[in-house]
């Protein structure tokens, strides 16, 4: 890799011991993926839970700090895996817990901000286009590349605290012009009224083109969408295609027509997306045994625009007694909804509210789904319900408001 003045002084340990070691780590990367040289990024947004890093990440992150390191740039928190105030009554395990909280002030003694949210673009910090970010969750990256134009690559763990100690990160990926063009379209001919919806389309999409780099150029639809649909849309095509990228003409910043996004380019494919499509989705889902005892509203977290709509939904009603309902966000947004009501219409309404996490990635979610009994999940979420899969609940797609019913009625149909 070609390496600036700035970059061999930090290899040579003009800014301490760990900026050193991260532009090592770093140097290894560039060179797996042919990168010729750096770029400088503004913002890091890095994993940091115990259920992901382990007790070997945890450690690490000790000694990194023991090194004396300091972020270089903004850097903020994903989702964690334990809401504190709600982790006995989950019966989460107590050593973790407490693990947990030696990783988040582990992260606050190297300037890392806490923020544990999955919509950081939401609520923490927009890039701008062409700006070079370092993220590492798989939404926040393609809402990224998508909506803002911004550019960023799935930074793994040590990726991303790498990045934020020496302010720089490999160019290769989405960092370059070659890979953000369009390669195939799809016209919406679909209504898409709903965000389970939106996330029905990333499916569709997303599973037969399993590729990093295959980047769809959607058109045709009869409205500009939302931030939540969008956001939706982009974590399904992230979870069930591995997509880092996706173009919307006329609403996403480098596709004012088809023929710019492709680059003026020939499309790979011509595919459509129609209202019997998504009803197909709808109904590929199958219902396990009937349990409808868990409904969740998370991965990824709730805006609060969600949460509003949420509200409307149960305020008069009741979860169905011995029924759970989760819903997730970050302190910001419940802090929001707590002062416009919001929370509370849902508290009333039996549902729960989790700050801070997202229901995959909950520590010991296996263990409490055993412990409960459940067998199906329901939820809004085509990310959620693609990848919670791992923890054996047989998942299953639904409308907004459909979950909502599910909830209060305990009737799955």
């Amino acid at each position: 890799m070609q390496l600036t003045v700035e970059e061999r002084a930090i290899l040579g340990g003009g800014r301490g011991a760990a900026a050193r070691r991260a532009l090592e780590y770093q140097v290894k990367v560039g060179e797996f993926w042919s990168a010729k040289r750096f770029v400088p990024v503004t913002n890091v947004h890095m994993m940091g839970d115990i259920e992901v890093m382990g007790d070997g990440g945890l450690q690490w992150l000790k000694d990194t700090a023991a090194l004396g390191a300091r972020c270089a740039v903004g850097t903020t928190t994903n989702a964690r895996c334990v809401d504190f105030a709600h982790c006995e009554r989950l019966g989460q395990d107590a050593g973790e817990v407490a693990k947990e909280r030696e990783l988040i002030a582990c992260l606050r003694r190297m300037d890392v901000v806490t923020t544990d949210t999955c919509i950081n673009y939401q609520t923490v910090y927009q890039p701008h286009v062409g700006e070079h970010v370092a993220w590492g969750d798989t939404g926040t990256v393609i809402y990224a590349n998508s909506v803002f134009g911004a550019r960023s690559n799935f930074e793994a763990g040590p990726a991303a605290l790498a990045a934020t100690l020496t302010g720089r990160t490999p160019e290769y990926g989405f960092h370059l012009d070659q890979h953000r063009r369009g390669v195939f379209t799809v016209e919406l001919r679909a209504r898409l009224d709903d965000l389970a919806d939106w996330g029905a389309v990333g499916k569709l999409v997303g599973e037969p083109h399993q590729s990093y780099y295959a980047v769809p150029v959607f058109h045709g639809f009869h409205r500009t969408p939302s931030s939540d649909e969008l956001k939706h849309l982009g974590a399904a095509l992230a979870s069930y295609g591995s997509m880092g990228m996706f173009h919307f003409v006329g609403a996403t910043p480098e596709a004012p027509t088809i023929e710019a996004a492709l680059g003026r380019r020939e499309p790979t494919e011509r595919l459509a997306v129609t209202d019997a499509d998504l009803e197909r989705v709808y109904a590929g889902f199958g219902l396990g045994d009937g349990d409808a005892r868990l409904v969740v509203f998370s991965g990824p977290q709730q805006s609060l625009l969600e949460m509003k709509q949420l509200a409307a939904l149960f305020d008069g009603r009741r979860v169905k007694e011995g029924g759970r309902c989760f819903v997730t966000t970050n302190g910001g947004v419940l802090a929001q909804a707590r002062a416009l009501g919001y929370a509370k219409v849902l508290q009333d309404a039996g549902v729960t509210l989790l700050e801070g996490v997202c229901f995959y990635i909950l520590q010991n979610l296996s263990p409490i789904r055993v412990a409960n009994g459940w067998t199906n999940m329901v939820s809004n979420s085509a990310k959620i319900v693609n990848i919670i899969g791992a923890h054996r609940f047989n998942t299953i797609l639904r409308r907004t408001r459909d979950c909502v019913d599910i909830a209060c009625t305990g009737v799955l149909r």
